[in-house]
């Protein structure tokens, strides 16, 4: 008995990885770095939940922070990361635009990468 098996070629295999990435982020991504860029924010995502958020401002219960993260997700908004789905829910950071938004989530995965690499060796 043969089975047919279908091969999604590079690019349907790649916008599908896209369009599951680009779940949470609510802004427009065009061009050829749009695949880079929906990748970046799932890995930031993706570690923020795993690993919590930290930041600088002592008024804030950093449990309390990380709880709600887990529950309720994070999403990306032109001019900010924020806990949950709605661009008005509590803010992880704000931006002056996306182009600086991308810019922090792309720092941020690079100084990650850089820790567990010192961390491995």
């Amino acid at each position: 008995m043969n089975k047919q098996v279908k091969v999604l070629s590079y690019i349907e295999i790649a916008e599908k990885e896209f369009q599951e990435s680009k779940k949470y982020i609510n802004f427009r991504l065009t061009g050829y770095n749009k695949y880079y860029y929906a990748n970046q924010c799932k890995r930031f995502k993706d570690n923020v939940i795993k690993n919590g958020y930290s930041v600088f401002n002592q008024s804030l219960n950093l449990n309390h922070l990380n709880d709600e993260i887990r529950k309720k997700d994070v999403s990306f908004h032109k001019h900010s990361i924020n806990i949950g789905h709605s661009q008005f829910g509590t803010d992880l950071k704000t931006f002056k635009n996306k182009d600086e938004l991308l810019g922090f989530v792309i720092g941020y995965n690079q100084a990650d990468e850089e820790i567990l690499s010192k961390l491995d060796s």
